[in-house]
């Protein structure tokens, strides 16, 4: 048996036991462990290719052919995507109401939410009642809580324009049924679901570490300034998840909508709730242009990807990771 110079130890080879307690594997034993990952990933692969990347595949067939609801159709190559931008108004009206909705909305939805988790992060007895009550809301069905205010914002008998009436509003308007007040009136409704993200803001105010506001009020800062440099910094990742959410949630609003308008997809008075997505929908489901309305969703879908690449751009210039 060898020996280390000037050592007594022994350089004899490890006895298999100890090279297993060690984490050693007999040569060859990495290409099982592969092997039987990639068996265990073949579900998983099956599911994403037949569900996922079969139907994407289909959905882009089916946009450059003339199919019908109720007839195969036939290849036209991109003459559907030529229509939509040279000879249909209705597709540069819904993409303009619905980037006004985008754009409106989303910031106004995430400043309510986070208004709204600050209030919850107080330590105030109780508190924790209040969290649940206002988080309720954001778990109720879609399509109960549109019927719920479609009732509540009636222009003849809603309790809110009776509310309004009392407070001596004379002649408060007819919301859904009024092109200056319909976007107004889907607004109000999406307000109703802020709890949602307020929780989710809440959970991201909790992890912001306490001594860091400690150490502000030492050094004199006050309750804005605090806000500015701790928390909103510390809070930029959950600002950022929620903002992409809350983006592509409001390019594809449509099932409030449906509650509104009715099945048949109108638009609403004045067209003025014609969001791209009702208009898809009307396309593709009420008139059964399947292929028309498939080029629409492509459409839509290229636009949603740009813009959260663009905002996945700035998230260097915006988001504070703690890591960083």
């Amino acid at each position: 048996m060898s020996r280390l110079p000037g050592s007594g130890a022994s350089t004899a080879p490890r006895p298999a036991y100890l090279s297993r307690l060690i984490g050693r594997r007999p040569a060859g034993s990495s290409q099982g462990e592969e092997r039987a990952a990639f068996l265990f990933l073949v579900p998983w692969l099956a599911g994403l290719i037949f569900f996922l990347a079969v139907p994407l595949g289909y959905a882009v067939w089916i946009s450059m052919t003339d199919e019908q609801l109720l007839r195969s159709g036939r290849f036209i190559g991109l003459d559907n995507y030529v229509e939509i931008f040279t000879r249909d108004p209705s597709f540069l009206h819904s993409l303009r109401i619905t980037l006004q909705w985008v754009v409106l909305t989303t910031p106004l939805f995430m400043a309510a939410g986070l208004g709204l988790s600050l209030l919850l992060n107080q330590k105030l007895p109780g508190m924790n009642v209040f969290r649940t009550i206002l988080y309720i809301p954001a778990v109720l069905s879609g399509v109960a809580v549109a019927i719920l205010w479609v009732v509540l914002l009636n222009g003849d008998a809603g309790a809110v324009n009776q509310l309004l009436a009392s407070l001596g509003w004379t002649n408060p308007p007819n919301w859904f049924e009024d092109a200056d007040w319909a976007m107004a009136a889907v607004a109000i409704m999406g307000m109703w679901g802020v709890g949602g993200g307020a929780v989710i803001f809440l959970a991201g105010l909790q992890n912001i570490p306490p001594h860091l506001y400690e150490a502000a009020s030492i050094d004199g800062a006050g309750p804005l300034a605090k806000f500015r440099h701790i928390t909103l910094p510390m809070l930029s990742p959950t600002l950022f998840f929620l903002f992409i959410n809350a983006l592509i949630d409001s390019l594809v609003i449509i099932g409030p909508l449906i509650v509104i308008v009715g099945r048949s997809g109108s638009g609403g008075p004045e067209d003025s709730l014609l969001f791209y997505m009702l208009y898809l929908y009307r396309v593709g489901f009420v008139e059964g242009q399947l292929g028309y309305g498939a080029a629409l969703a492509w459409i839509l879908t290229v636009i949603g990807c740009i813009l959260v690449y663009l905002t996945f751009k700035a998230e260097k210039r915006f988001v504070y990771y703690e890591t960083e």
